[in-house]
């Protein structure tokens, strides 16, 4: 009797668990198909390497390189100052704090509630540290509030990385008489680079495409940003403005920037997935 009633739950959460896998895949290429269905039309040589011209948002001629190189130098600047951030605290957490656990966990926990906070929270504070200082909106703006937005994410991937580190190689490069210090970047940045290197990625995709948090930081113009101090395009907000037109063909645009969008978050999402992989096969057990 409760082997049979062992085989009917077994089979109850492989349905379940299936069902889910399937609804979770099925929208997901939900989404791919309508994108490329609407948009990969759009997708040319001429929007990919053009600047926007006059009446562009008309449905006239012109194309999005503003906002595909806008949104580069910001998800770069973004994660280069969450990674000069990032690491050394994560390292700290795990070399300097490892003993005191309450405080880690409480450390990792707050971090926790910063990546579930929604971004376009991090936006309306970067606007308002905006106002209070006098600055515009520009991309050093946008920089700091994306930044502030994938810190957490950067920490939390690159600690659960350094939490696969043995701790007995911690303790036997001390009892050897390094330092904590020699012992964080000569043995653990080496052991984990890859890992880092997957963290950076993966922050990188999530600050290129976000929308929220640069709504109301970043401002939008037509032009290629010459210093930090000036605003910039983004592709998450080309594709807002244009899908907000009454114009089909502006509209189809929007879609085409999107799959332009998917296809660099693609990209970043494999490479990040190789680096994973050799991070697996060269860490040490």
């Amino acid at each position: 009797m409760k082997l049979g009633v062992r085989k009917a739950e077994e089979l109850f959460f492989r349905v379940v668990m299936f069902l889910a896998t399937t609804v979770i895949l099925l929208a997901l290429l939900m989404i791919i198909f309508t994108i490329l269905h609407k948009g990969l039309a759009a997708v040319s040589w001429k929007m990919i390497s053009q600047l926007p011209k006059g009446g562009f948002y008309f449905g006239k001629e012109g194309g999005i390189l503003n906002a595909i190189l806008g949104s580069i130098y910001l998800a770069s600047g973004a994660s280069i100052l969450a990674i000069l951030f990032g690491l050394p605290v994560a390292l700290y957490i795990n070399i300097h704090l490892h003993k005191n656990k309450r405080l880690v966990t409480a450390i990792r926990f707050m971090l926790d509630v910063m990546w579930g906070i929604p971004s376009i929270v991090y936006g309306a504070f970067g606007f308002t540290v905006m106002l209070f200082f006098g600055m515009r909106s520009s991309l050093l703006a946008g920089m700091l509030t994306v930044t502030l937005f994938i810190i957490p994410i950067m920490i939390r991937s690159i600690d659960e990385v350094m939490k696969t580190v043995p701790k007995g190689l911690l303790e036997s490069t001390l009892s050897l008489g390094s330092t904590k210090s020699e012992t964080a970047y000569r043995v653990y940045f080496k052991q984990c680079i890859s890992g880092v290197t997957t963290a950076l990625l993966l922050s990188f995709g999530r600050a290129i495409g976000d929308a929220a948090s640069v709504l109301f930081t970043t401002g939008y113009t037509d032009n290629l940003p010459t210093s930090l101090s000036e605003p910039t395009a983004t592709l998450p907000l080309a594709i807002f403005f244009q899908l907000s037109s009454p114009i089909a063909e502006v509209k189809e645009r929007a879609y085409a920037s999107a799959v332009i969008l998917t296809v660099i978050i693609l990209i970043i999402s494999l490479v990040s997935r190789v680096s994973a992989r050799k991070y697996l096969k060269h860490k040490i057990k």
